[in-house]
């Protein structure tokens, strides 16, 4: 993936950019090959003969550097978007490393997901594409063909020699914007991520895999609103060949609530903020119209379609934008948002009182809806279920209401929210548990498994080694492990109301490993974290899932919320002070004390 803020686009070890959405992460793609082929839009940029390939990403930075060997030579591949002030710019730049290549570019800009075909405009080394609102210019000094929907270099690059591309996007009724300096624009860009990167205060093991992780969670960042986008991508199926496909280029409460915390704890408390700022102006109304994703500027409408001219990533079908799981009713995503603004303000955020507000109305809401069936985190189309997790995590929303009050003084009604906290306790413990399996179960009744469970002790429900919390690890251990990874429960039970099945989910993968540390068994929680880092691909990035049997990634790529749970397993799993959340701690439990029981509303 590269990108700058504001989108992002795939670049395949073959050279090709198979998927770019212009201007934003949630726009038509202009480069729609990843779900259809070469007629559906890319930019292919490779050597015309047979080649090897190798991969990095430059330290620190979003800035892709391939290496194509052929025969004759070895030639260097630089792709990066350039950090977006106005226009949004892919650039490549050819430089030739040893003997002599012969190069191709074949971009084909297909708009709307590969439907339309653009008008072409050839100019003095400039290229302008013209589709309804869209244009894109291409400026480069190789020579240049263009055919019908088509623009063709082919050239030889030698040892110290450099050829540039610079693609442009702009408003067809705008005029062209002025070129740029490519290798200018590389350490602009290469400065930009390596001073984002200098600012991270995570100083635990697997440092290299956590700093990449946020450097995509960065990327996964819509600057201008805050909003983040739980993958940059739609359709990139659960199941090779499956119907499991949805748009993901938007923002998930639940996600970005654990996006933001990662970033607190590695100490980029500005994004965080930023987060926050953008979760009050979404949800801004009645909470009981509170949705489970939002646009990236807020928006609360994306109706799910069909993209019939689309075949699918290998053959997967159908291709999907939109998504109809935003008129969900989920429980926990009430909890999950208490919980984050009650950890931003024990990590130190300010804590205005707009915030505060928000959480009265919500647990105003809570205090009914926690007794409804909803769709779950999962977000099931086979019907609404008292499902277990979503139980505990508005024993979570409550939980964390009431420590908003103990420790900041904050006016609510305490005396009955605990005497809620404890209802919500006793009914999960009461009627989530099955003794004939010995596990707390999906939902109430069910006696299926749920690997959602394993929140249970990492939101202190109750410890990891609570008999019936040790029953249930044990439990998903034994039913819902494939090939070392975890499930996220069985697809054939029909809870889902979907067809087929899925691969295993990386997060839940990742819960597993820190509920292990969490009942002292450290060396299995290590080697399965490991075994969660050895399925990266090659440049450090992981999808949503695993298909244990294929042996590769699945699902919509990358995956915020499987470089999160990295992050978080990575900081669990650390020794010693890994980063500013232990100071951070150390500082609050000293003005706590300061200020003792009478202290007021912040």
């Amino acid at each position: 993936m590269i990108g700058d803020t504001h989108t992002a686009a795939l670049v395949g070890r073959g050279g090709s950019i198979d998927w770019l959405c212009l201007p934003r992460f949630d726009s038509g793609a202009c480069f729609a090959a990843l779900l259809g082929d070469e007629s559906h839009g890319r930019w292919l940029l490779s050597p015309t003969e047979a080649f090897k390939t190798r991969r990095r990403y430059r330290p620190n930075t979003l800035v892709l550097d391939s290496e194509h060997e052929v025969d004759s030579g070895l030639v260097r591949v630089t792709d990066f978007m350039t950090p977006r002030r106005a226009q949004a710019r892919v650039v490549r730049i050819v430089e030739g490393v040893r003997g002599a290549v012969r190069m191709r570019s074949d971009l084909n800009l297909r708009f709307d997901y590969g439907l339309a075909v653009p008008w072409l405009r050839p100019g003095r080394r400039l290229v302008t594409a013209v589709a309804g609102p869209d244009a894109v210019d291409l400026r480069t000094e190789a020579p240049i063909d263009v055919t019908t929907g088509s623009v063709t270099s082919e050239f030889v690059v030698r040892a110290g020699e450099r050829v540039t591309f610079v693609l442009t996007w702009h408003g067809s009724h705008e005029p062209a914007p002025p070129a740029i300096d490519p290798v200018d624009a590389l350490r602009s860009t290469v400065r930009f991520w390596t001073e984002w990167a200098a600012r991270c205060e995570y100083h635990g093991e697997w440092r290299d895999a956590v700093m990449r992780s946020l450097i995509t969670l960065k990327a996964l960042t819509y600057r201008p609103t805050g909003g983040i986008v739980a993958a940059p991508t739609t359709s990139l199926p659960e199941e090779l060949g499956g119907s499991r496909n949805w748009d993901y280029r938007f923002c998930w409460l639940r996600d970005a609530t654990f996006t933001l915390y990662s970033l607190l704890m590695a100490g980029y408390d500005a994004e965080a903020e930023a987060w926050r700022e953008w979760l009050l102006r979404a949800v801004a109304g009645d909470p009981r119209d509170l949705r489970i994703m939002y646009g990236i500027g807020g928006e609360r409408r994306f109706p799910e379609l069909q993209l019939e001219w689309l075949p699918g990533y290998e053959e997967s079908l159908p291709v999907r934008v939109g998504n109809d799981a935003s008129r969900q009713f989920q429980l926990d995503v009430y909890g999950e948002v208490l919980d984050l603004l009650h950890q931003a303000s024990r990590e130190g955020l300010p804590h205005e009182a707009a915030a505060w507000d928000m959480e009265l109305r919500i647990m105003d809401v809570l205090e009914s809806a926690w007794r409804e069936p909803d769709e779950g985190i999962w977000e099931v189309r086979g019907g609404r279920q008292h499902f277990v997790h979503s139980k505990v995590m508005a024993w979570v929303g409550v939980d964390r209401a009431i420590r908003d009050v103990e420790l900041f003084g904050f006016d609510g009604p305490i005396d009955r929210w605990r005497a809620l906290r404890d209802e919500i306790h006793a009914e999960v413990c009461r009627e989530g548990f099955d003794d004939d399996l010995g596990a707390f179960t999906q939902s109430y009744g069910s006696g299926s498994l749920d690997a959602a469970l394993l929140m249970m002790p990492l939101v202190g429900f109750l410890p990891a080694t609570d008999p019936r919390v040790a029953g249930t690890i044990e439990a998903i251990q034994s039913q819902l492990m494939s090939s070392g990874f975890v499930r996220r429960y069985d697809t054939r039970t029909g809870v889902d109301g979907l067809p087929g099945g899925e691969g295993a989910f990386v997060p839940c993968t990742c819960w597993l490993a820190d509920c292990l540390a969490l009942q002292g068994r450290d060396a299995e929680a290590r080697e399965l974290f490991e075994r969660v880092l050895s399925v990266r691909n090659d440049v450090g990035l992981l999808s949503e899932e695993y298909d244990t049997v294929r042996g590769r990634l699945v699902g919509n790529f990358p995956q915020a919320f499987s470089h999160v749970s990295l992050i978080s397993t990575a900081r669990n799993l650390s020794r010693g002070e890994v980063g500013p959340a232990e100071r951070r701690r150390s500082r609050l439990g000293q003005v706590l004390r300061i200020r003792g029981s009478g202290a007021g509303r912040r």
